[in-house]
């Protein structure tokens, strides 16, 4: 058998199994393909090139059972290969964290971020950092920038420190537990990004097998999905330079977003535009933090205030 012959057997067979998608893939083609070049050690941009092999009876069957495990154990396939991919970068993923899909990573690959902060940042944060996908992307992004990616997991982290010396970044890339701000302790950066958990209660009920395969710390943001935002951003203004910027991830929790930090006296981000077709990214300038915080008698880098005026 041909080796396009076979990724269509299986694509089909994905399909008809009704897994979910949305790890490195958004259809049952594609899965098939990443799958099959994988086991077979093939190049993964390459299928055209190799689409006419033949099969042995062995490599055949080493195919079908990766694709048996995909079907009946609903795990993603990043999690099966032990590798994904962002904006063309490699990166090692397991269990311990969730698979690296951030929409950030467009805005880095595409210079958004560039245009905002009109110069290129010294020092930058990678909060809620998991597999350190993305505070890897700054690093390449900015040669010159020294990078931070903290988180609350311990063993997200433990996967960073291997993507941090598969790409070479020891000496530029630190690494810190804690949870949320509290991990950088007092340290200023020039950027913060973060794609934190944020899926709402409803939706985290929802989510198929394949995302409840994922470690729920990285997923689950409370029953209006803002639960880790509230205190974040309470508190960023206090980690940023006066011209430093905030790029924080919500995914489709806009509508909550709005409704918690909207308002007369609310939060007006600058959304940005990705390929998910929704507002799924936003940007807020330090100074728009330092504003909002004193609106809302949110003391600088504090909690906010109770009604009688003690930081709760």
């Amino acid at each position: 058998m041909k080796l396009i012959a076979l990724i269509e057997a299986e694509a089909a067979r994905l399909q008809q199994s009704g897994v979910s998608f949305g790890h490195g893939t958004t259809n049952a083609f594609d899965e098939a393909v990443w799958l099959a070049l994988w086991s077979l050690g093939l190049p993964l941009d390459d299928l055209e090139g190799v689409a006419q092999r033949h099969l042995s009876d062995q490599e055949q069957r080493q195919l079908q059972a990766l694709i048996d495990r995909r079907i009946h154990e609903r795990l993603p396939a990043a999690y099966l290969t032990r590798e994904a991919w962002l904006q063309g970068v490699p990166f090692h993923v397991d269990e311990r964290c969730i698979v690296p899909r951030s929409l950030i990573a467009e805005h880095l690959a595409d210079g958004d971020l560039d245009d905002l902060l009109g110069r290129e940042p010294t020092r930058v944060l990678d909060l809620c950092t998991g597999n350190g996908s993305l505070a890897v992307l700054c690093a390449m992004a900015w040669p010159q920038a020294q990078v931070d990616g903290a988180d609350l997991s311990a063993e997200a982290l433990a996967v960073a420190a291997i993507n941090r010396e598969r790409h070479g970044l020891q000496d530029r890339l630190e690494l810190l537990q804690g949870d949320g701000l509290a991990a950088v302790h007092n340290r200023v950066y020039d950027l913060i990004v973060c794609n934190p958990p944020y899926v709402n209660a409803q939706s985290m009920q929802a989510l198929p097998r394949e995302y409840q395969a994922e470690p729920a710390l990285a997923l689950d943001g409370g029953a209006d999905g803002m639960d880790f935002i509230r205190p974040f951003l309470s508190r960023a203004a206090r980690h940023l330079a006066p011209s430093g910027w905030l790029v924080l991830e919500i995914g489709h929790e806009r509508p909550h977003f709005e409704a918690a930090f909207g308002g007369p006296a609310g939060l007006e981000p600058i959304w940005l535009p990705n390929s998910s077709g929704v507002d799924a990214v936003l940007a807020l300038p330090a100074e728009a933090l330092v504003a909002w915080s004193a609106q809302t008698g949110t003391p600088k880098g504090g909690a906010p205030l109770n009604a009688s005026g003690v930081s709760s």
